[in-house]
């Protein structure tokens, strides 16, 4: 069995010559352009933007969905076949524990949004019915759904698409043929040797990319934002530009560090450690907070959730307003997609050693679990607190003032400041796990190997940063346009991770031949 894990020794004389001159000259290309164009006539960009994810929304929202129905499911079947004890990369033994693995996964994505949104999105749905309930908002009846909702949008067909089928043909193509840990390789089993080579298979990379750049630099800027009002509100910090740049700064010297020490040192310890504080959380909230509620609300929502999944899944914008399937199950679906393959990468360079009903079921059904776990922790105690009469936060929501929700709920929550403190510290190693991560993933796209130049790394750390102050420095505004942008990314990743659906499974079929288990 051939690996490619690293290049020769001596083949690369240093850091830019570590990554493809095609993916680089692109992406750097779009990050100049967006922030260049912005800052020239930022309304322009946001109009142009705002019609293209519009135009997405009402013509492409339903292949999204499709999309990640089939995925869930086929994925699935697949881990519960006789393929799925076929084992990845060919060792006997996994490379990383069980625990770390299960952190690094849990962390990339969570921290790409759920931690931002656990708190505020079911409350909104709590007072803002989702269209596919008839039940009144802000009352009783209005908890199971609200949770559901919540659940649908970051639950099983989220993080399926994320690392399971396309997780699958990247392991077989890397660790059984030899071929490269970038994107193209999802599309070799459909066009061969051709994709691998030239320059179509560096337009390939550079469009996924540009997905999680755009995904990748939203969440950043929204956490100094979201830092810069909480410490202001809880320890009377000036709430500002300046406040905002010093976070930036900080989060990128943790993640750019965590990086440049690779996956077995950084980027473990600190999904290890944030993963730990999570549960810590976790447990004074359901011990000390509204036990019984939180315990009931999480029962009638999964039940909830599995009765109405269809329902919930395939509403589309002739069923529903357009606006809210626009900003809700439409975005988020769009997002996924578009993290989907460097998403893959970094799953199948974490996964080698495992089983592929261990890595499916981790990655599909596993950590979903634990999402909803989470957001009914946070969530739930907001809509207890809002049910309650303690605050409203109906006109924070509407105007998707997420970062006040978080607060709000975080002080009600047992603890009061020191709880929101946490939530808040939380909240800023869960996104610095996905710069780690991504720009981990980045690095290894742009090098074709496991073990992407340190220095390179810290760059694609550094350049989203730099990105992410750039366009606070314009106003938030224009980081909520980058926002938009990567539902237009989806177009593309989309088609990309489409053959998945049938590759997938032919290659977990191929790895359990070549091992003699069919």
């Amino acid at each position: 069995m051939t690996v490619k894990s690293r290049p020769a020794p001596g083949a690369r004389s240093g850091p830019l010559s570590d990554s493809d001159p095609v993916v680089l000259v692109l992406t750097i290309g779009f990050i100049l352009l967006f922030v260049g164009a912005s800052i020239v006539d930022s309304g322009y960009v946001s109009d142009l933007i705002g019609a293209g994810f519009a135009w997405t929304a009402t013509y492409l929202g339903s292949f999204f969905q499709v999309l990640l129905l089939l995925t869930f499911f086929i994925a699935i079947g697949t881990a519960l076949s006789r393929a799925g004890a076929a084992r990845i990369g060919g060792l006997d033994r996994p490379e990383i524990g069980r625990f770390r693995w299960l952190s690094m996964i849990m962390c990339t994505l969570l921290a790409g949004g759920g931690v931002f949104f656990a708190a505020g999105e079911p409350v909104y749905h709590f007072v803002v019915t989702p269209p596919a309930f008839d039940t009144e908002a802000g009352s009783a009846a209005a908890v199971a759904p609200a949770m559901a909702q919540s659940f649908t949008h970051w639950g099983f067909l989220a993080w399926a698409v994320l690392g399971s089928l396309t997780a699958l043909v990247l392991t077989r193509a890397h660790y059984g043929q030899g071929k490269p840990l970038q994107p193209r390789t999802l599309l070799y089993p459909v066009f061969g040797e051709k994709v691998i080579q030239g320059r179509l298979g560096g337009v390939i990379d550079a469009f996924c990319v540009i997905a999680v750049v755009a995904g990748t630099v939203g969440p950043i800027g929204f956490l100094a934002t979201q830092m810069s009002f909480g410490l202001h509100e809880l320890f009377g910090v000036s709430d500002g530009y300046g406040t905002q740049l010093t976070v930036l700064v900080v989060l990128a010297g943790v993640y750019m560090t965590s990086a440049m020490t690779g996956l077995h040192k950084g980027i473990q310890l600190l999904s290890r450690f944030n993963v730990i504080l999570a549960l810590v959380i976790a447990g004074v909230i359901f011990v000390f907070g509204p036990t019984l509620f939180l315990a009931n609300t999480y029962t009638q929502s999964m039940g909830e959730y599995v009765t109405s999944f269809f329902a919930m899944a395939t509403m589309t914008a002739e069923t529903a307003p357009a606006w809210w399937m626009k900003w809700w199950t439409v975005f988020f679906f769009a997002w996924f997609i578009g993290y989907t393959p460097l998403m893959a990468v970094f799953v199948a360079r974490i996964s080698r050693g495992r089983t592929v009903r261990e890595m499916v079921l981790a990655v599909a059904v596993l950590a979903p679990i634990a999402t909803t776990i989470w957001f009914t922790l946070l969530g739930g105690s907001g809509i207890y607190h809002q049910l309650a009469g303690t605050f409203d936060l109906t006109e924070a929501l509407n105007n998707f003032r997420f970062d006040v929700a978080t607060l709000t709920v975080a002080q009600a929550l047992p603890g009061g400041t020191w709880m929101a403190a946490a939530i808040l510290l939380l909240t800023t190693i869960f996104v610095a796990t996905t710069g780690d991560s991504m720009s981990y993933s980045i690095a290894m796209v742009g090098a074709g190997h496991d073990e992407p130049n340190p220095w390179i790394r810290v760059f694609w750390g550094g350049a989203m940063a730099l990105m992410a102050a750039i366009l606070l420095y314009m106003g938030a505004g224009q980081i909520g346009v980058l926002q938009q942008f990567i539902v237009l990314t989806a177009i593309p990743v989309s088609l990309i991770i489409l053959p998945s659906l049938w590759t997938g499974p032919k290659a977990a079929m191929a790895m359990a031949r070549e091992q003699g288990l069919v």
